[in-house]
């Protein structure tokens, strides 16, 4: 089960839906998270006071159990945790990236997925980095990329 909130209204909730189960599908995931669109003043609200950087960033996620463990009682979902997503900070990112906004949607997702499963990275470096490697070819596999 997850839960989508979009408080911009400019996101297609069943199509996120979607995304998010081929995304979950294919790294045999089965956790529950809830997912957030929101605006760039509220992703800065969120920034500054758990990042202490006063400025909107494209993405926070925030993990529950950041990669350990907990035990679950029957029939208990695990839980991953909450991802926010700016859409005017995704729709930047698409036009500074030169791709089609739906193109980072899909990429955010994978992104804050990665994040909910422990994965980190210190640097937006697309070619040295594990976890955007690990990103990038997700998304060539699902068939994610717009080129």
């Amino acid at each position: 089960m997850h839960y989508i909130e979009d408080e911009t209204g400019k996101i297609d909730i069943e199509e996120v839906e979607f995304l998010i189960g081929k995304i979950l599908a294919f790294l045999s995931e089965d956790g529950d998270f809830s997912l957030h669109f929101i605006s760039d003043e509220e992703m800065r609200k969120l920034n500054k006071e758990y990042r202490d950087i006063d400025d909107p960033t494209d993405i926070l996620t925030f993990a529950i159990n950041d990669g350990e463990e907990f035990p679950l009682l029957d029939g208990e979902e695990k839980e991953l945790g909450d991802v926010f997503i700016s859409t005017e900070s995704m729709n930047r990112n698409a036009s500074s990236l030169g791709v089609e906004s739906g193109e980072e949607l899909r990429r955010l997702l994978v992104h804050g997925i990665l994040h909910l499963r422990g994965m980190d990275h210190k640097t937006n470096d697309f070619s040295t980095e594990p976890m955007l490697i690990e990103q990038e070819r997700i998304m060539k596999e699902l068939g994610f990329l717009s080129r």
